[in-house]
């Protein structure tokens, strides 16, 4: 039996008492101390492990201010702090073994937006793609970009001086900073301004802030010469800390602004910032130019910088690759269409932008005609170019160049592209000499590596494959970043040109050289003297002895694999997430990770969700148990008397108040909605529902289930029987007496009706064919083209019969005979709740049923897609393909080829229709909206796909009492603001769990679209 893993890392005494403090002086955010909290940000998108003391949310800048104060205390002077944002950083900046402060929960305001002075004014924790959308309507945004702009946070964008793509014309994050308001390591409020000399003197050298203020005044104008020598001449200028900008010899000022800008939270935290804000361009176009090898598109990079390109950015072909083979290739593939006899090995993606139509137009003309002429020479290396114009296409295109670092996380095999050495930045003019380089060294080393990134501005995104559970690739990670630095100072650039230090910082003394990295720590000394904010980050204060963080710091390969290799082949949908944090996407209307987006609490989320798995898993190897096994024992025994006494134990008596990290995990798996959006949104394919149904299904061999998840698994089987008196069954679970008892002992809200008429009610009479397979199989194969078997699932045949009848009567005005299969259970609410060894019965009974009819070669078709893709996920999963290749399609995939045999009908100039389609649905099959559209076109009408997210139903999800206020919050996300905009009597779902919440939250009853196929038909 499972165990109780009781191992959780202590925290420091001193810590707990400054907590402790913290919270009597007033602290109004969060402080979490719980192991999970703390793991939960223990990495980010680097390599790197490092586990927290606590992890305190500040609410407020008196909460920061306060932080500051209450440390001050002499019992408190070696408490450390960490700030963090998105957690987005790929060198672990915001890693920590003191306590981490996350501006991101509460401090996400935007303040102020002052369109007539083009600025704006925002707290730290706000998103980068949150503020352009505030922005968009007045014709502005906030012009550094990034790839992680839809989760990044602008304070961690300051702390880092991010940048991307258009960094030639837009420069970075500090080429935009006003002004910035700051709480240093006493408490005390920094408000940056630019100041002149007299003003910097006139300072009171008491208070700390200004003694601080006039120490970095004094080293950026004394050593103002070797500092402008010693900074390299490059677009992504040296970053943490910019000495060179602080001071402004034209202006003769000086700005402290620029210098806390890239110190990656060492110096203060970033409470609030002013920025300003730039036109959006009228006119945008992108040439996607494609090359014959990686090499070409390197070296021809540079004609594109000389003809006024806003931007150049390069993909490789292993990036590529791995984008045909993810879900965002759907979007892209029309842009980049393969040049027919040539093998497209790389792509310059050119993008042009002006606020002039005209001046746009000519450049992009000449770009075209240089290229064209190239091509019929046969120089360069270019086989083919697509010009796209259309905002939409440009967005898609930059989407999946956004996406490329997740997608070189998902090669296959232990051997992940890892970042340690991949910013790097060198003159453009030496890029592709110093590429080769590169190249050389890492062939040299039969390292596999993907590249791509800004050729413009002479980045380039470097990532070798290594396996961080062995410790000689560790070594070997240690001894390729040694030599890059050497190569690097060799083309006169930098090791970080985009992505910061962190724990690259051992290399800073090389960079900036003795005296002036000793000015930098002369600095550090005047915000931080006892080396508490973000320490061993770029520097450490004059005077102090402590180390910097190395390279071959302790990384989450050294947990990992601890491990077993089977487990962690097994185990690889939550192993193998490398932190890239795409599932924190601020976008409402995307449907990855609802849970998270309602929370903003990172356990909530596919990474917080991956990393307790595999501490989980870590904590049983630990105890000498491979879950692998205990799995296997689960599925092919039943438990014994003692072990149901046991759990019941551990559930009910004394045990039940013993730690237990499991519960940690338990919680977290909790709130998971098992919408699947993870599995393939995420560029890793981190698969949350998929290990949390094995995990589910091993934590209830020691734990007691409670009652609701029985009901809810075997429902299935029980329907058949109720639905033989809807009427009697309907009568008892109606009045609230029913509901409140329902409530009570079960833990079930708004418990919906049987349908009346039943299913077989309002077929009968009409002359659908009952299911006979003797007589299926004596029909020619000819014949049988004209059938269709439609499958059953249990909610749409049992609870929305209607949107069934109706489809087998559009089967049959289509000119087909449907059959209507009787029905066997699906059984995807047992693999939701964990309940594996049922399900993994109903899967092969059913897949057994549905095997037997495959060889009829007639199209089974289903109504509800997430139980239609149950059956190629879930069911692949469990049978491993053991019980053949039968094949559901969902009721598009059915109609869409069948347009063929109907002759289209003319346009109706009547009102569009509006698709909500299902967040798995729309996940597993990106075309899915667009084929419907299709359809809805050739029968006359016009369809548009609504922008939503999760429902927030999700099967049963918000049935269960504890998650209905969650479930109602993740309809409030997307669904309810939509609705309000459209005619709910034109609004269409394809789930029933979707149509399910429409109508329990807005009392609006959603047609499926099959229904409204039907009425078109009937026109």
């Amino acid at each position: 039996m499972l165990p109780a893993l009781t191992y959780q890392s202590s925290i420091d005494h001193v810590v707990l008492s400054y907590l402790t403090a913290l919270s009597e002086a007033g602290f109004q955010g969060d402080i979490e101390q719980s192991y999970a909290s703390r793991l939960a940000v223990a990495t980010d998108n680097s390599i790197y492990q490092q586990l927290p003391q606590a992890v305190v949310l500040p609410r407020n800048i008196d909460d920061l201010i306060l932080i500051g104060k209450i440390g001050c205390h002499d019992d408190y002077q070696g408490v450390t702090f960490s700030p963090r944002g998105g957690g987005t950083g790929t060198n672990g900046q915001s890693l920590t073994s003191g306590i981490v402060v996350d501006l991101s929960r509460y401090l996400n305001q935007i303040l102020e937006i002052n369109i007539a002075e083009g600025w704006v004014r925002v707290q730290s924790g706000v998103i980068k793609d949150q503020l352009n959308d505030a922005l968009r309507p007045y014709g502005y945004f906030f012009s550094p970009d990034l790839s992680t702009s839809n989760r990044a946070t602008i304070g961690g964008m300051i702390n880092t001086d991010a940048s991307g793509q258009g960094s030639l014309k837009y420069g970075k994050t500090s080429d935009h900073v006003l002004a910035l308001t700051a709480v240093c390591v006493d408490g005390s409020v920094l408000n940056t301004e630019p100041l002149n000399n007299d003003q910097i003197m006139a300072l009171d050298d008491t208070a700390f802030v200004n003694n601080a203020i006039k120490t970095t005044a004094q080293i950026c104008r004394d050593k103002r010469q070797q500092i402008v020598d010693k900074f390299p001449q490059l677009n992504r200028f040296l970053t943490g800390y910019d000495l060179k900008h602080v001071y402004d010899e034209q202006l003769q000022q000086f700005d402290i602004a620029r210098l806390l800008c890239g110190a990656e939270g060492s110096l203060a935290f970033i409470v609030e910032a002013k920025l300003n804000i730039t036109p959006i361009p009228k006119s945008r176009t992108l040439v996607n130019i494609k090359y014959d090898s990686f090499d070409s598109a390197l070296r021809n990079a540079p004609m594109m910088v000389a003809a006024h390109a806003l931007s150049v950015e390069t993909i490789d072909s292993k990036v590529l690759n791995l984008a045909k083979e993810d879900i965002v290739w759907n979007t892209v593939e029309d842009l980049l269409i393969d040049v027919q006899g040539k093998i497209m090995l790389g792509i310059n993606m050119v993008e042009y932008a002006s606020n002039d139509l005209t001046e746009n137009q000519q450049h992009v003309a000449a770009l075209c005609q240089q290229l064209d002429q190239l091509i019929v020479d046969q120089q360069a290396g270019i086989i083919g170019y697509q010009v796209c114009d259309d905002l939409a296409s440009i967005q898609k295109m930059y989407t999946m160049r956004k996406k490329a670092v997740g997608l070189l996380g998902a090669v296959k095999g232990t051997k992940k592209p890892i970042a340690f050495a991949e910013d790097t930045c060198v003159p453009p003019e030496h890029l592709a000499d110093f590429i080769a380089e590169f190249r050389q060294l890492l062939d040299e080393k039969s390292l596999y590596y993907g590249m791509f990134g800004h050729v413009d501005a002479g980045v380039l995104h470097v990532r070798p494959a290594l396996d961080m559970c062995d410790p000689h690739q560790e070594l070997l990670m240690k001894e390729v970043s040694d030599q890059v630095v050497t190569l690097v100072a060799k083309y006169g650039g930098l090791m970080w040109g985009e992505h910061g230090k962190g724990f690259r910082s051992e290399y800073g003394p090389a960079f900036f050289g003795e005296e002036l990295f000793t000015e930098l720590r002369r600095i550090k000394a005047a915000f931080d003297p006892h080396n508490r904010m973000n320490p061993g980050k770029i520097c450490t204060p004059l005077g102090n002895d402590s180390e910097l963080v190395k390279v071959d710091s302790v990384k989450r390969g050294f947990y990992d694999r601890q491990i077993a290799v089977t487990t962690r082949d097994s185990f690889k949908q939550a192993m193998e997430c490398n932190g890239n944090g795409l599932c924190f996407n601020y976008d409402t209307s995307s449907p990855m990770c609802p849970s998270m987006k309602i929370s903003a609490d990172r356990r909530h989320s596919p990474k917080g969700r991956a990393g307790l798995v595999r501490e989980w898993l870590r904590q049983l190897a630990e105890q000498g148990i491979n879950a692998d096994d205990l799995e296997q024992q689960l599925l092919t025994t039943s438990p014994t008397i003692k072990q149901i006494i046991d759990r019941l134990k551990n559930t009910y008596g004394s045990n039940r108040h013993r730690y237990d990290f499991s519960h940690e995990v338990m919680d977290a798996m909790n709130g998971c909605l098992a919408c699947k959006a993870c599995a393939s949104q995420c560029p890793i394919k981190v698969d949350v529902p998929s290990f949390r149904s094995r995990f589910m299904n091993i934590y209830y061999s020691r734990y007691q289930r409670p009652v609701k998840d029985y009901l809810v698994a075997y429902v299935e089987s029980i329907l058949p029987l109720m639905v033989k008196a809807p009427v009697i069954v309907n009568s008892v679970i109606r009045p609230q007496w029913s509901k409140k008892l329902t409530l009570k002992t079960i833990g079930y809200v708004d418990m919906p009706l049987l349908s009346v008429p039943t299913l077989a009610e309002s077929l009968s009479g009409h002359h659908v064919l009952c299911f006979d397979m003797l007589w299926l199989q004596a029909l020619s194969d000819h014949e049988r083209e004209n059938y269709v078997l439609v499958v059953q699932d249990p909610f749409t045949s049992f609870y929305d019969a209607q949107v069934v009848r109706d489809f087998i009567h559009l089967i049959e005005k289509l000119g087909k005979k449907p059959i209507l299969l009787p029905f066997k259970p699906n059984g995807k609410a047992q693999h939701v709740k964990g309940f594996l060894k049922a399900f993994a019965k109903t899967a092969t009974s059913t897949a057994d049923f549905l095997n037997q009819l495959m060889v009829l070669n007639i199209p089974m078709v289903g109504v509800d897609p997430a139980l239609v893709l149950c059956y190629r996920d879930e069911y692949t999963e469990v049978l491993q393909q053991r019980r053949g290749k039968f094949t559901v399609l969902t009721a598009h995939e059915w109609l869409l080829p069948l347009l063929q045999q109907v002759p289209q009908r003319a346009a109706l100039n009547d009102k569009p229709w509006y698709l909500f389609a299902h967040c798995t649905e729309k996940t597993k099959l990106p075309n899915a909206e667009k084929q419907w559209g299709a359809i809805f076109t050739h029968f006359g009408s016009v369809m548009e796909a609504v922008p939503v997210g999760c429902c927030g139903m999700a099967g049963t999800f918000g049935h269960e009492s504890d998650k209905l206020e969650a479930s109602k919050s993740v309809f409030n996300l997307s669904w309810k603001e939509k609705i309000d905009q459209y005619d709910p009597t034109r609004c269409m779902a394809t789930g029933y769990s979707c149509r399910s919440q429409v109508k329990r939250l807005e009392h609006i009853q959603f047609k499926h679209p099959v229904q409204v196929l039907l009425q078109l038909v009937d026109l």
